[in-house]
């Protein structure tokens, strides 16, 4: 018995991993650990029954959280777009833009699966949609299997680490930090990964062009009468509406100044870049309404469906993004406001019906009651785990790591990366995160870095063969037998198994080296956050003195003997001072009348106190 309860953090650690090869769901697996060896520290003494009755207020302490409200929330907006058809316009189009070139459908997957992250937020959506449509496409014009099936899984996973994330959103919740923070941090490292993807991509169509064909002349279908494929039109609205983000990100201290009304010097570039690209991706929008109803004639169909098609999606994201980012919405105000504005839009292209909204509630019910059941476990079997000063021994045995920082953070996502085999990036905030956060905390390391550098390792999860869920979600979508092609009516092979696990690899790859120069230059988030502001205590302490301090000819100030009065004499005819009352061991003095109020001329300091 004194061996289990001297090892007893290590010896319940062991016990929940018992529990979840047992088969359990892991939100039970969690609360039942919790319970049984709560009752167990209880019987052994090595907490006090108390312990137990602290739980009840620590569920309603999550119940009460605004803050993951925003994960019912930006899931809806999500599921609505993409139950609403707006996955299917996207790829459509963008793939009849990047169609003429070498790998063309490829970038159009990428970039699709990008604009999809950052309003879905949710993996199986993101990859599930593009595989139902992407696939049969790229197989059908000749595109590599194993490239294919790797360039769809790792376009999906991208709602990971995209802002707004649920796992960002998960993961604030955890480190006890701003989700406004989490989604600034993790904006730069986020379109990084996009643009390694396309590096990729580029490679593929320079040393093996063959794998990646470009789309074929009779398949691009928004042509002019004249044939052209009204690129023209499409790069000068383009221009147009880079110059005008371009110079509102010149100017956005000045936009920023008007629109507070105070004077603002300088602007984070995150917000710079949200902002602007909303502006210009406005103006782009009006001049197409502007030549669509004064039938000007000025654009292609092909600019026009860009356009069109883009745009909306594309303004929705700035403004929830942009609004946060500004401080004009919380997350969860963000999110209520994305919901709806996605309502709208199925609206307004008349595809929202009852059938899609149940759909979607039904959806959203069932994600949000996933996260709550798998928060009320980790709480119950954290509050155990404190109770046994398990902390206390993850600390010892994290902090004793060789290298310090460097060693720390090298062991940490090697763990998290084998974890990510087995565990979903659900549990592994909720089980995991906490017991990192503390040790990180102490050894100095920011947690919004900390947190964005978890969460793009986090992201690994959906991408490991053979564990990995997008690599599930792809396989209960691609052809396992052979099928007819609808368009060419040929006969096309199966997408198998091992092939999806082989186009994962290279893109695991890419986030690794991504988690690698995260690590390796730590401002890649942290270039992206807001100054913190600093005090000088120093500076402040002196003011509160001098403040306290009595005028000359003044009473009532502090005296020399502690008590209230002044050691100054008493001018002619003046009434006595009040005698000083005796004064409690503490020092502190009684109340009096006196001309200067102490307590008011503290308040006063504190207020006026000077800022770095």
């Amino acid at each position: 018995m004194e061996f289990i309860t001297a090892n007893f953090a290590p010896i319940m650690f062991a016990g929940l991993i018992v529990f979840l090869l047992l088969g359990f769901p892991v939100a039970f697996s969690l609360g039942a650990c919790g319970l049984t060896f709560g009752i167990i520290g209880i019987e052994l003494g090595v907490f006090p029954s108390s312990v137990l009755a602290w739980l009840p207020q620590r569920l309603i302490g999550i119940m009460a959280n605004d803050t993951l409200l925003a994960v019912p929330f930006f899931t809806l907006m999500g599921l609505i777009l993409e139950r609403s058809g707006m996955a299917e316009d996207l790829l459509d189009t963008v793939g009849q833009v990047f169609g003429p070139m070498r790998g063309g459908l490829a970038l159009a997957v990428v970039f699709v699966g990008a604009l999809l992250a950052a309003t879905t937020g949710v993996v199986a959506a993101s990859v599930i949609s593009m595989g139902l449509i992407s696939l049969p496409i790229m197989l059908r014009y000749g595109y590599d299997r194993k490239f294919t099936s790797g360039v769809i899984a790792a376009s999906g996973t991208l709602a990971q680490i995209i802002p707004p994330s649920l796992v960002l959103i998960i993961m604030a919740d955890q480190l006890g930090r701003s989700v406004g923070d989490m989604y600034k941090g993790a904006f730069v490292p986020a379109f990084m990964l996009v643009g390694c993807y396309v590096a990729y991509i580029a490679a593929l169509a320079i040393f093996k062009p063959a794998s990646v064909p470009a789309l074929p002349p009779e398949a691009r279908i928004y042509r002019e009468p004249n044939g052209s494929g009204g690129y023209q039109s499409l790069l000068v609205l383009m221009v147009i509406s880079f110059l005008v983000s371009v110079f509102l990100a010149r100017h956005m201290p000045e936009v920023h100044s008007w629109w507070l009304g105070k004077e603002i010097t300088s602007v984070a570039t995150d917000e710079k870049v949200v902002v602007a690209m909303c502006g210009g991706t406005f103006v782009a929008l009006l001049i197409a309404l502007i030549n669509k109803y004064a039938k000007l004639g000025l654009l292609s169909r092909l600019a026009e469906r860009v356009t069109f098609v883009l745009i909306p999606p594309l303004l929705l994201i700035f403004l929830v993004l942009g609004t946060i980012f500004l401080g004009i919405a919380t997350p969860t105000e963000g999110g209520a406001m994305g919901a709806i504005g996605a309502l709208v839009m199925a609206w307004a292209r008349k595809r929202l019906d009852m059938n899609l909204l149940k759909q979607a509630l039904a959806a959203t019910t069932k994600l949000g009651s996933f996260v709550m059941f798998i928060l009320i476990g980790a709480t119950i079997f954290g509050l155990v785990f404190q109770a046994a000063d398990g902390p206390i021994w993850v600390e010892h045995l994290l902090s004793s790591l060789p290298g310090g920082q460097v060693g720390f953070l090298i062991v940490v996502n090697v763990m998290v990366f084998f974890l990510a085999f087995f565990l979903d990036y659900f549990e592994l905030s909720f089980i995991v995160v906490p017991l990192l956060a503390p040790v990180a905390d102490k050894l100095g390391i920011d947690l919004i870095w900390f947190g964005v550098l978890l969460a793009m390792n986090m992201q690994t999860s959906f991408m490991h063969p053979p564990f990995g869920f997008a690599l599930f979600f792809l396989r209960s979508v691609a052809p396992d037998k052979p099928y007819v092609d609808r368009v060419t009516k040929k006969v096309m092979d199966p997408v198998t198994t091992m092939q999806i696990y082989k186009g994962a690899i290279p893109f695991l790859f890419i986030q690794l080296f991504m988690v690698g120069m995260m690590i390796a230059f730590p401002n890649l988030v942290t270039g992206s956050l807001d100054k913190a502001q600093t005090y000088d205590l120093k500076a402040v302490g002196e003011q509160m003195l001098e403040s306290l301090q009595p005028g000359e000819g003044q009473s009532g100030g502090y005296g020399t003997d502690g008590g209230y009065g002044s050691d100054e004499p008493q001018a002619p005819g003046a009434p006595a001072a009040p005698e000083a009352q005796p004064q409690p061991d503490s020092g502190a003095a009684a109340p009096e009348a006196t001309a200067d109020d102490p307590l008011k001329a503290l308040q006063d300091s504190m207020k006026t106190a000077p800022k770095n």
